[in-house]
C-alpha cells in the first residue's frame, strides 16, 4: 500500500519516509506482516518555513462482509456513486486531499500550512494503531487533521473510548454420542453469554453529556456488544474450545480500568459452577476516548467547509458521537488539538455491503483542503470554541 500511495504522490514530487512499528508492539494472533507508516511531504511552492498540519489517513480496510450487489474491492461508478470498500473510509479521503494538492501546485498557489500526509496503519483493527506509534515517538505538528469522520456539518466534540476483549472457554472435546465423557465448551459458556447480555442492559441505560446529534432521539450512551462466537466442526463432535469477542463503546466520563473490572467480574461469577477446565479474558484491541479536540484551528476547518458548501457557518452544529477514533491514542501522548472530517454518511453503508460515497462530497472534501490550506482564503467568525461547557 505504501508504494501504491507513493505513486500517486509522484506529480507532487513528494518527499516520503517510511515509518515501521515494532514488531512487539503489535503482534498477536490476528495481526500478520509488517505495519508500514509512511509519511510523504510534497513539494509545494515557498512551503519550507511555513506551520505544518498533519493530514491523516488510515490503509487498512474492513473485510469485505456479506450482501454486496456490486464488486466490493473493485471501484463501481453509477451517476454520482461511487461504490467499493473503503470509498467512504476513507480511501475516498486519498482522492479529494490529492486532488486538492495537485491543482494548488499547478496554479502555484501560496499556502498558509505546509500539509505532511501520514498514511497509517490498524486503524480497523489490531491492538497497536500506527498514528500511535507516530504520536509516542516524535513530535507531530501542532494541528492534526482527520479526515476518518463525516462530510456532515459537524463540528467534531470528540468521541467514545472502545475496548475489544477475546473470551477464551476451554473444555474437552469428545463425540457427540459420547458427550459425557467431555466438557462442552460452547454449552458451558452460555451462563456468560446470559451474564453479558444482563450487564449490557445496564451499561446501556449510561449517558454521556458529550452532546449527540441535535436531531438524534436519545442522548450518546454506552454499548456492550457480542460480535463473535466460534466454537466446534462439526456435527459429531462436543467442542472443546468456545471463543467470543466483546466489543464495548465506553463514555469519556467512564474509566477503562473499571469497565475491564466489571465485564471480569460479571463473567467470573457466571462461571463460578462451570466445567470448564479454564477461561480467560484477554484486550485484543483499545482505543481511549477523544475529549474536547478544540484548538486553534477549528474555526479555520468550520469555515473552509461551509465555504465549499456555499453554507453559512451556523449550520454546523457541535456534536459528538459513540464510534471512537484511534485519535485517542494521539491525545493520550500529550496533543489535545485535533479536527476532523471525511466522507462518511449514516445511509453511507460505512463496513456494510454496497458501501459508497458521492463524486459531490469528493470534490466538496477537495474544496474543503484547498480552502483550509490556502494563504488567500479569509476564516470568517465562527462558532466559537469558548462556548464549550462539555469536559469529562
Amino acid at each position: 500500500m505504501a508504494e501504491i500511495v507513493t505513486s500517486f504522490c509522484q506529480e507532487l514530487d513528494a518527499s516520503h519516509e517510511i515509518v515501521s512499528v515494532p514488531e512487539d508492539l503489535y503482534q498477536s494472533d490476528e495481526v500478520h506482516g509488517p505495519r508500514i507508516n509512511l509519511l510523504s511531504t510534497p513539494a509545494m511552492a515557498q512551503a519550507e518555513e511555513l506551520p505544518e498540519v498533519l493530514i491523516y489517513f488510515h490503509v487498512d480496510t474492513a473485510p469485505e462482509g456479506h450482501g454486496w450487489t456490486r464488486p466490493a474491492f473493485k471501484l463501481t461508478v453509477e451517476k454520482e456513486r461511487v461504490y467499493g470498500r473503503g470509498t467512504a473510509d476513507m480511501k475516498g479521503a486519498i482522492v479529494a486531499v490529492l486532488d486538492a494538492l495537485r491543482r494548488m501546485r499547478h496554479a502555484g498557489a501560496a499556502l498558509k500550512y505546509r500539509p505532511i500526509l501520514a498514511f497509517c496503519t490498524d486503524e480497523e483493527g489490531g491492538k497497536y494503531p500506527g498514528i500511535r506509534y507516530l504520536a509516542e515517538t516524535r513530535t507531530l505538528p501542532p494541528i492534526l487533521l482527520n479526515l476518518n469522520g463525516s462530510a456532515e456539518n459537524r463540528i467534531w466534540a470528540g468521541c467514545f473510548g472502545s475496548l475489544t476483549y477475546e473470551l477464551v472457554f476451554t473444555g474437552k472435546t469428545a463425540h457427540s454420542g459420547t458427550p459425557e465423557l467431555g466438557v462442552n465448551a460452547l454449552e458451558e459458556a452460555l451462563p456468560a453469554v446470559l451474564a453479558l447480555m444482563k450487564l449490557k442492559e445496564k451499561v446501556e441505560q449510561r449517558e454521556s453529556d458529550m452532546p449527540a446529534r441535535p436531531w438524534a432521539p436519545d442522548p450518546l450512551r454506552a454499548r456492550l456488544t457480542l460480535t463473535s462466537i466460534k466454537s466446534g466442526d462439526m456435527g459429531s463432535a462436543v467442542p472443546g474450545e468456545c471463543r467470543i469477542i466483546i466489543n464495548r463503546r465506553y463514555l469519556p466520563e467512564e474509566d477503562e480500568l473499571q469497565v475491564r473490572e466489571e465485564i471480569s467480574s460479571v463473567l467470573t461469577d457466571a462461571l463460578s459452577a462451570s466445567q470448564l477446565s479454564g477461561w480467560s479474558m484477554s484486550e485484543t484491541g483499545h482505543l481511549p476516548p477523544v475529549k474536547n479536540p478544540d484548538g486553534p484551528g477549528t474555526d479555520r476547518w468550520t469555515a473552509a467547509r461551509a465555504a465549499a458548501a456555499n453554507i453559512p457557518v451556523s449550520d454546523f452544529t457541535r456534536y459528538g458521537s459513540s464510534t471512537s477514533s484511534d485519535f485517542g491514542w494521539v491525545q493520550r501522548a500529550g496533543i489535545q488539538h485535533m479536527l476532523l472530517g471525511g466522507l462518511s454518511r449514516p445511509e453511507r453503508n460505512v463496513h456494510g455491503p454496497d458501501e459508497h460515497t458521492t463524486t459531490d462530497d469528493l470534490v466538496l472534501l477537495s474544496t474543503s483542503i484547498e480552502h483550509f490550506l490556502s494563504a488567500s482564503f479569509t476564516c470568517p467568525e465562527t462558532p466559537s470554541s469558548s462556548t464549550v461547557d462539555y469536559n469529562p
